[in-house]
């Protein structure tokens, strides 16, 4: 099963200054982390796993095909890194997670009933609307 944590080695972080809470200190911590991870040149992702993430991701990736996660939630720099790595957990797990299959259902009598007496009652409005 592929994690977050098993694509560390090629993760790459980089810190900036945050616009979250932190006063005064948010004009001299870099606190705001930025999680970079190169999808097509990563070595340690299989043929079939860089397609499906490269295919289920493909909103949030860039044109060279790095995935970017921002978190700026924390005034803390390590609270925000952990925060980027469970970004990436849970769209790993995401995108890798089936479909639940769809199983086709008929409306009910009473379901169909109660449409048609709506679409009466709404047509006994509308007519006592118009002019004569």
């Amino acid at each position: 099963m592929l994690t977050a944590r098993s694509l560390l080695p090629e993760i790459e972080f980089t810190t900036s200054r945050s616009s979250g809470p932190g006063g005064q200190n948010v004009n001299k911590v870099n606190s705001r982390v930025t999680l970079r991870l190169d999808i097509k040149q990563s070595e340690l992702l299989t043929d079939e796993q860089r397609e499906v993430l490269l295919n289920k991701l493909v909103g949030k990736l860039t044109t060279e095909g790095v995935l970017l996660i921002n978190v700026q939630d924390s005034r803390s720099q390590l609270e925000n890194k952990e925060g980027a790595i469970n970004r990436l957990e849970a769209l790993i797990r995401k995108a890798f997670t089936k479909p639940k299959p769809r199983k086709k259902t008929k409306p009910s009598m009473a379901a169909k009933e109660k449409r048609v007496t709506d679409k009466k009652q709404r047509s006994e409005k509308k007519k006592w609307r118009q002019k004569l």
